[in-house]
């Protein structure tokens, strides 16, 4: 569910539209492109929620932008919209910091530090960590995210920095770079993350200085996107690591699947149960409109649209993956009962 300006609910649903059972490969192409203009159109009509202005550069963005991307395992892409749009992909990125940390250090190392429960509470609350006495409870949520940046390998903070840039570079087939109007933006508003780094570090869930690891953090969240990057970085998370464009193993099978769990979880913050309700794929949100949403083994699925519900997820992009993930039979938990005679495979 969303909210809208006057904080009423806002269903997130396909409009009515029937719910496919996948059969593990989607429809041709020319059906894909079709199902995602009627997505597009559908989504578009929906004028609820707020652009972001608690970092004030965001709220520069067009409300009004809206660009839909997938790509599928074999590569293949399909657009509609404001695709080439550049943003910042903020908390999107925790997925794919997250991603990567647990491919150096492996899954229980990294559960032992940065846990994978939701907390329930808003993305940067500091009574979640008091409650939990110190542990972040999953790398979704700012003291998490914090938390897994601290893990990344780097001697310094400029070398830890430099995997990060170089890992979400090869995510999305092509060198990613900051954007610096973003980066001042946030590290000059940036004050309660710092407050997040500085507890969890009091409780030695960080070991490096934690003013170095929030502003890492920082430029991982102000990396420059647009809806074709996100959705090629999210083919890689469906293709068990393999970038699906350029054929390059970026993480492996292991780390996708800790990390599609963790955002089947706990991707959309607080109303993480209600998209999985509705949408039944794992996905992750970012506060400058950016949405992706992953099937494994199909299809990456990305979108752009800045009005948000009081959770911080986009209100157009989650309308639009409901719609595709009913058409296109992507639900995970949708299924048909079994065809009396037909051997099992």
């Amino acid at each position: 569910m969303n909210a809208d300006d006057s904080g009423a609910r806002v269903d997130v649903d396909a409009g009515g539209i029937a719910q496919s059972v996948g059969t593990g490969l989607l429809p041709e192409g020319a059906r894909i492109d079709r199902m995602l203009a009627e997505a597009h159109a559908h989504a578009a009509r929906h004028h609820e929620g707020r652009v972001a202005d608690y970092i004030p550069v965001l709220a520069a963005a067009d409300p009004e932008a809206f660009g839909l991307c997938v790509v599928g395992v074999d590569g293949v892409r399909h657009e509609v919209g404001q695709t080439a749009t550049r943003f910042s992909i903020q908390s999107i990125s925790k997925a794919f910091v997250y991603a990567l940390v647990v491919d150096h250090l492996g899954h229980g190392r990294v559960r032992e530090v940065v846990g994978v429960n939701n907390t329930g509470l808003a993305f940067n609350s500091l009574i979640a960590i008091e409650l939990h006495d110190g542990h972040p409870r999953n790398p979704m949520v700012n003291a998490g995210a914090i938390a897994t940046t601290a893990l990344m390998p780097g001697a310094d903070p400029d070398a830890q920095w430099e995997a990060v840039r170089e890992g979400l570079s090869r995510f999305a087939g092509r060198p990613l770079a900051v954007d610096d109007e973003v980066y001042r933006s946030e590290s000059e508003t940036n004050q309660r993350n710092r407050a997040i780094g500085q507890l969890v570090h009091s409780y030695g869930r960080i070991e490096r200085r934690p003013a170095d690891v929030v502003d890492v953090y920082t430029r991982q969240c102000a990396l420059s996107v647009d809806t074709v990057d996100l959705a090629v970085m999210a083919a890689t998370l469906a293709d068990g690591g393999v970038n699906p464009v350029t054929g390059e193993r970026v993480v492996s099978a292991e780390a996708c699947r800790d990390t599609l769990a963790v955002l089947a979880t706990s991707g959309l913050y607080e109303t993480s149960g209600d998209w999985m309700f509705e949408i039944g794929l794992p996905g992750k949100s970012g506060v400058a409109g950016g949405l992706i949403t992953v099937a494994p083994g199909k299809v990456g699925m990305a979108s752009y649209a800045p009005r948000l519900d009081a959770a911080g997820n986009s209100v157009r992009g989650q309308i639009a993956a409901a719609y595709l993930s009913r058409v296109l039979g992507l639900n995970i938990f949708a299924s048909a009962p079994y065809a009396s005679g037909l051997p099992l495979r």
